[in-house]
């Protein structure tokens, strides 16, 4: 079995159908629109905390990712958070903190207190959402 028909087998949402028509052509018209390289084709809603860690974000989507973040706390109505960028060299803490300057609902941010991350954390304070 080659790795791409066991990726569709065991990730494909056209598996139950493709056993019970085992019709091969009915097989790839559901298949059209899945990506056999993606192995989570449904989309993830993750909860919004006060807390986002970016360490598992890859660097080119961390600006994306923090913009989207503070809009959806903002609208959740956060008085603060906490956005963790890792100590580093400083590079996506300067980063993070370029989108903080230019979101007109951030009120102030400062380095987390040194139980919180230290400089490896910005604790964000937002403006109300006007709820």
């Amino acid at each position: 079995m080659k790795f791409i028909d066991w990726l569709r087998d065991r990730f494909g949402s056209w598996r139950t159908t493709a056993r019970a028509n085992s019709d091969p052509s009915a097989v790839i018209d559901e298949m059209s629109d899945v990506d056999p390289y993606n192995p989570f084709p449904e989309i993830v809603e993750i909860a919004i905390t006060d807390v986002i860690d970016l360490h598992t974000i890859p660097p080119r989507d961390v600006a994306r990712v923090v913009e989207e973040y503070l809009e959806q706390v903002h609208q959740a109505g956060f008085p603060a958070v906490r956005i963790i960028h890792g100590k580093g060299i400083g590079v996506q803490r300067e980063m993070v903190r370029s989108i903080l300057s230019r979101t007109p609902f951030v009120s102030e941010w400062a380095d987390a207190p040194p139980e919180a991350g230290g400089i490896g954390a910005t604790i964000v304070r937002l403006k109300s959402a006007g709820f």
